[in-house]
């Protein structure tokens, strides 16, 4: 059976789709496959603009190898990369060095006998002295680090080094910067502030940024554009919004937040009011969702947000929201001011509580409750 999703955005998927604007783009075309890697290939293409792009995706699916190939560290077995004219790759190789490309590594890479300074200082060491110290003093000063010039690497907090790192990559002053989960390891707060301070230099210098992150606030807090990648291929790109907030694929679902994903088929369709039922995968739960193009017995998947879902400890009546699933409380997790409450309804479902709500209904496990999800908190997937 045929499904068809209806388009409710601009979203657009592929690896031949480039995301529009204006500026000089970096263009890549490559294919890699690796010979030790079960089959698996690197196969993109796809122009970022001046600004920052999110390369999004789950471990292993080639968001490194990417980045290595744009910046001559990994060689593509065909294709080509370039920027205004520039080719990198393409009927030539171009040596690391001369590309021009900043890229600050997951582990930072400093050097850890030399000063901030020194560091900050290493890849424009063949400028005059007075040109050396003008454009270090501005970088420092960029990032808020003009104090620690003369402390080393290991005299420093975590997001200090985070800053050291990107204001060595950025006083080259680069075509390109590469970023491969540059803030995963740091605090929210100074995630927060390095975050305002990148922004800041990118609305300055407007060049193509490629920045791999696992987190959906850095997705929303910094990106212009979204480029989801799995098992090597482009399977969405767009606007964050675009992306995460309707996503036509399981794995980019899993990534924008929606904890519950079940298998379904639909059992009716209901075109008078719009919707259709569809019964969940491995249990006699129906529940009833946004009318799709999809005959009756098409399989599908439905995809809930933890947090659209209500918990009643009684039968609730006289809602608007049409559906209304009994089960029963397995667990309760708190992670901060969130729980997390596991509900048995013939399938686990995970519902996003309060730590008010949870004291309130005096939720424990094994207590009886009853899910209410809105039809419209039902998210679609061909």
């Amino acid at each position: 059976m045929a499904v068809e999703i209806e388009p409710g955005t601009r979203l657009r998927t592929g690896t031949s789709a480039a995301m529009s604007g204006g500026g000089d783009a970096l263009t890549v075309e490559i294919r890699k496959r690796f010979a030790n890697g079960g089959g698996f290939a690197l196969e993109v293409s796809f122009a970022a603009l001046p600004g920052i792009t999110i390369v999004f995706g789950p471990s292993g699916a080639g968001k490194t190898t990417l980045l290595d190939c744009i910046a001559g560290l990994a060689t593509p077995d065909s294709g080509r990369i370039a920027i205004a004219g520039r080719n990198f790759f393409g009927d030539a190789n171009l040596a690391v060095q001369h590309r021009r490309i900043g890229y600050v590594f997951q582990d930072l890479a400093l050097f850890p006998h030399l000063s901030v300074e020194k560091n900050v200082q290493y890849g424009i060491s063949a400028l005059a002295v007075s040109a050396r110290r003008q454009r270090t003093d501005a970088i420092l000063q960029s990032f808020r680090i003009s104090h620690l010039r003369g402390r080393k690497p290991g005299e420093i907090s975590g997001g200090e080094r985070q800053r050291v790192a990107l204001a060595r990559a950025l006083v080259t002053d680069p075509c390109v910067l590469l970023l491969d989960e540059p803030l995963a390891a740091l605090d929210a707060t100074t995630k927060s502030n390095i975050i305002d301070d990148l922004r800041a230099w990118n609305q300055a210098h407007r060049i193509p940024i490629l920045y791999v992150t696992h987190s959906r606030e850095e997705v929303f807090a910094l990106g212009e554009r979204v480029m989801v990648l799995e098992n090597g291929r482009i399977v969405a790109q767009g606007t964050p919004h675009e992306v995460m907030s309707a996503p036509r694929q399981e794995t980019v679902a899993l990534l924008a937040g929606f904890e519950n994903i079940f298998d379904a088929t639909v059992v009716a369709a209901h075109e008078d009011r719009g919707t259709m039922t569809c019964r969940l995968a491995g249990s006699n739960v129906e529940l009833e969702t946004p009318l799709i193009r999809a005959d009756v017995g098409s399989a599908l998947k439905v995809g809930i947000r933890a947090g659209d879902i209500l918990l009643a400890t009684i039968l609730p009546s006289g809602l608007s929201a049409r559906n209304v699933i009994p089960g029963k409380v397995v667990s309760l997790t708190q992670h901060d001011v969130i729980v997390t409450a596991r509900v048995d309804c013939g399938m686990e479902m995970a519902v996003h509580l309060t730590l008010a709500a949870r004291d309130s209904l005096h939720l424990q496990p094994g207590r009886e409750v009853w899910l209410v999800v809105k039809t419209h908190s039902c998210h679609l997937m061909a």
